[in-house]
């Protein structure tokens, strides 16, 4: 399972930014596929994720009416459309493997993080 997250950047606040996750085959096929974050000094935590089944979703409450997520119909890229962004989203991103019940949580895989830092 080899996941590819891009598009990270230095932003001001209540600008927007799109994360892209590239998906390798066997990943897209069997895997929810999401973003959790890490601040730095702070544990990492989910943000997102889009099932491989149905296509529905789930985001974390500080998140939600703010970020969205995507996918190709391919199947193979999975986007964070990250919208009115807040200094404390500040974090380096992770795309993973995901799943969800009352909270988000990962599946095994994680690919390189990206940085995206939002200036006051």
């Amino acid at each position: 399972v080899q996941l590819q997250a891009s598009g990270g950047g230095l932003v001001q606040a209540a600008a927007s930014l799109r994360l892209s996750c590239a998906a390798s085959r066997f990943a897209k096929d069997y895997y929810s596929i999401g973003w959790f974050r890490q601040a730095p000094g702070k544990e990492r935590e989910g943000v997102s994720c889009i099932s491989s089944s149905d296509g529905s979703t789930y985001y974390a409450d500080f998140v939600k009416g703010r970020f969205t997520i995507s996918r190709d119909r391919r199947k193979t890229t999975v986007y964070l459309q990250m919208n009115n962004l807040k200094p404390e989203d500040t974090a380096v991103y992770y795309c993973a493997t995901c799943g969800w019940g009352d909270s988000l949580y990962n599946t095994g895989y994680w690919g390189k993080g990206t940085q995206v830092t939002v200036s006051s």
